[in-house]
């Protein structure tokens, strides 16, 4: 295997290990996860979770400070999960009266390797 497969598979086994964090957080936050790595022809929404009347879209980004992972949500990357969350409820109409709203959850780990999670809700709005 080259060196570039090899960094590949590093960087996606890092990915899904910070998406099983932030499902962990999110569950004991009270959110019900209804998908993990949900795939559209759009592309990838990390999170989708539920908590009452509340539908979250939620990208989850880990770097080596908070502020990168924030900076790398462009508005390219919004856009993406905003299309692949109208194809989720374009699936899933029953989900059409809820609330819902685009999450981000950065993270990293510290020097003392206690891993730092940063929630934000309602990150972005969606743009028609």
């Amino acid at each position: 295997m080259d060196v570039a497969a090899n960094n590949e598979e590093t960087n996606y086994a890092r990915g899904v290990r910070a998406e099983e964090e932030a499902a962990r957080y999110l569950a004991a936050q009270g959110y019900a996860i209804l998908r993990q790595r949900y795939k559209t022809k759009f592309g990838e929404i990390d999170l989708i979770v539920q908590k009452d009347n509340l539908l979250c879209f939620v990208e989850v980004k880990m770097r080596g400070n908070i502020a990168e992972a924030l900076e790398s949500i462009t508005s390219r990357v919004q856009k993406r999960i905003e299309n692949a969350a109208l194809f989720f409820l374009s699936e899933h109409p029953d989900y059409m009266n809820y609330d819902m709203r685009f999450d981000v959850i950065a993270m990293r780990y510290a020097p003392d390797s206690t891993l730092e999670i940063t929630h934000l809700d309602n990150a972005w709005e969606a743009r028609s």
